[in-house]
This record gives structure tokens, sequence and C-alpha cells, in this order.
């Protein structure tokens, strides 16, 4: 039978080397895609990801006693944590001061253990200023003349905890719970904890601006979809502008508004509406004003996205079959923006966590948020490894977030999709 009866053409290619040429394309449009966006991926892993990864890093990182005193740290390891070491571990950690105050990181060792007990600075550099002279015969006996605290194993098992890396110290310590010497998990009372009041204080906070926004956003959003197209896109340069404007120079404007002696409290005290002036700043009216402001133009965003593909011919279908406007608008309008409506409050939410600025220049000494606190441990306390645990907490607790939300859009598409 001829060639061309059998449905292929003498000199075309056949199906096999067709799937493979198709493939072969397809690679070589996929690497080519892959290398207009290698730049951006490199840029993004030097400036983003690793700058992350390294501050999560910190987080279980102790090299402050194993670099300043590794012989210590090694008799340290090997000790078992009961009763007091023997005279060579003494000997050894003499030796270690005199080598850490020679190379200049007796101060760094100091700061580290003085994390875990705040008079372990003074005992060490009390300890150290005394092995100028000559060695005695035995180091046990004369650094526990100096300071009875040598004496103590739980001095020791303190430093053999400070010397040993990884470590959960910083991970629990933001949390407000140690490590006792005895090895047992202690929590700090609900009345005296610092950093579970500053998260549970970052979510609610976050939580009240989310809805904040979606109050006053969706009814902008909805309006922007649905006027005119000229008149949408002149009120939409509303909405727009406050990005092109700096965070701090919208906080700071905040400021000068919210003041005693403000805009808006000579209006109010103006017109009569009150005697005082209202306490607007300081306190959580003024982080709450402050960062709504700031937020408001994503969930707005986020919305009108929706709502424009959102066609009007269900609304009217729904009146035509004598649904009340506003019902038609609860049961057919309002479940079609959902996903809008859940990617504007997740990325409110997710972008209030983190917030900085405003709350530190609005709020007063209850509405410090977990980000305030971050930049005081690194800017401050030079304690890196706790505040990569605080950094640590947030980015799970944002990844917890996404991934319920996730959860829940889904499940919200299945039902009105």
């Amino acid at each position: 039978m001829p060639a061309s009866a059998q449905g292929t053409v003498p000199g075309s290619p056949t199906r096999a080397e067709g799937r493979a040429s198709f493939q072969k394309a397809r690679r070589r449009a996929s690497l080519q895609a892959l290398l207009l966006a290698l730049p951006l991926l490199v840029f993004l892993l030097s400036t983003f990801i690793a700058p992350i990864m390294l501050l999560l890093a910190r987080s279980v990182e102790n090299r402050e006693v194993p670099d300043g005193m590794p012989a210590l740290t090694r008799a340290l390891d090997a000790w078992d944590g009961r009763g007091v070491p023997d005279e060579a571990t003494f000997a050894l950690l003499a030796a270690g001061l005199k080598e850490a105050q020679q190379s200049g990181q007796l101060g760094t060792v100091a700061r580290r253990l003085n994390f875990a007990q705040p008079e372990f600075r003074s005992l060490l550099m009390r300890t150290a200023r005394q092995l100028s002279g000559d060695p005695p015969p035995a180091w046990k006996p004369a650094l526990v003349e100096l300071d009875e605290r040598w004496n103590s194993p739980e001095t020791w098992r303190l430093l053999k905890r400070a010397a040993a890396s990884p470590t959960p110290d910083y991970l629990l310590a933001a949390v407000d719970a140690q490590v006792t010497p005895q090895g047992t998990l202690a929590f700090v009372a609900d009345n005296a904890s610092v950093y579970r009041q500053a998260f549970v204080r970052t979510i609610s906070i976050s939580a009240t601006v989310t809805l904040l926004c979606l109050v006053l956003g969706y009814p902008v959003a909805w309006l922007l979809a649905n006027l005119p197209a000229k008149s949408s896109n002149r009120l939409m340069l509303l909405v727009i502008v406050p990005f092109w404007t700096s965070l701090l120079v919208r906080t700071t404007a905040w400021y000068v508004l919210l003041q005693p002696g403000g805009v808006i409290n000579s209006l109010v005290t103006g017109l009569g509406l009150a005697t005082h002036p209202l306490p607007l700043i300081f306190n959580r009216t003024g982080v709450l004003i402050g960062m709504t402001h700031v937020l408001l133009p994503y969930m707005i965003l986020a919305i009108y996205s929706v709502m424009k593909s959102v066609s009007p011919v269900y609304m009217r279908a729904a009146q035509s079959l004598g649904a009340h406007p506003l019902t038609a608008f609860v049961r057919i309008y309002v479940p079609q923006t959902l996903p809008g409506v859940g990617a504007g409050c997740f990325l409110v939410f997710v972008l209030a966590l983190g917030y900085y600025i405003t709350p530190a220049l609005l709020g007063g000494a209850g509405d410090e948020m977990i980000s305030q606190l971050i930049a005081m441990q690194t800017n401050t306390q030079l304690n890196w490894g706790l505040a990569g645990a605080l950094s640590a907490y947030l980015v799970i607790f944002t990844a917890i977030f996404y991934f319920l939300f996730n959860r829940i859009v889904g499940i919200d598409r299945l039902r009105f999709g």
C-alpha cells in the first residue's frame, strides 16, 4: 500500500520525532525564561532570602563561649553535670579567661553568659582581673576563695549550657521560658511575661487593623467597581497616591494631627464636642488609626480587582426573580467577592504583623509589637540570638496563617465557584 494511503507523507517527520522536537522546543523556552529571571533570583537570594536564613540560624547558634574558650568548652561537654568539676576544669577556666581577655573576646563571652544569669558578667570580669598574678598551686580552692559562686553546681551547669551549640535557650527565652540549672523547663508567670504578651498584642493589633480595613475598604472598592470608568479612575488616584509618599512621612503626619494640640483635637474642642483634648496618640488608638490609614489601600485594591470581574447580570437576575436588593447583594454579590476579601485580609494581616515605624511613633508603653522588640534586641541589647528566635516564631506563625488561609480559600472556591 502506498505511504500516502497509510496517512504518512513521504519525507515528513514521524509522530515520535514531532513529539521529541516539541519537547526540545519547550526545554529551550524554559531555559531561556530561567536565564532571563536568573539575575532577579540571584538578587532576591543575596539581599532577601540569605539574610533571613542567617538571622533565623542565629536563634540556635551559640558560638560565643566555644569560640572564646574552646578548651573549657570541650571539658564542660565531657562533664556529667553533677556537683562541681574537678581541678583540671578549674585550671581550664582560668586559662580560658586569660586567653579570652588577651584576645578581646572576654566581653562577648561575659555578655552571652549574662543572658543566662544577670550576675555572670560581674563574676567573670572580677575573676579575670584577679588572674594577673602568679598561678596558685591549685586553681579550684583559689577560685572558690575568690568567689564562692564558683563552688556552686548551678553556676557550672549554667556555664555548661552556655557552652553548648546549637542551643534551645533563645527559642525558649522568646516565649518567656528557660531551662533551670536542675534541667527542668520553667515558664515566667503570665503577669510577668514580656514576649508572650507581645505576641498576643501583635496578633490582636493586626487582627483589629485587618477588620477596620475590611469595614472601610469594602464600600470603597464597591464604589470604584460600579462607578463609570471616568469617575472610577479619578477616585482610584486617591487610593494610589499614598503609595507615592514615604511611610515615615505619613506616620509623622498622623503624629502632628493626633497630638493634644494637633489639628483634630483643636477642631473637636473648637466645635464644642469635647472640653478636653482626646487621647489619640501614644496609645492603642493612635496605632490603629495610623496602621489602618497605611494598609487600607492594600485591602481596597485586592477587593476591587475581584469586584471588577463580577458581572452585574447576577444581581439583575436575582432581583427579577423577586429577591430584595439587599438580599441579592448579601447572597449573590458578596460570595463572589470572597476571594478578594480573603486576599486583602491575608495581605493586610501579614503586613501588620511586622510593622515597626507606626507603633513606635504613635504607640505607648503597652503597645509594643514583636518588630519593636526585635529591633531593641539587635540595636540596644546586641542579643542577635534572641532577635533571631523572635523572628523565627514570627515567620512560623505567618506560614501557619498562610496555610490556614489557603485551605479556607480553597473551601470557599468549591462552595461558591
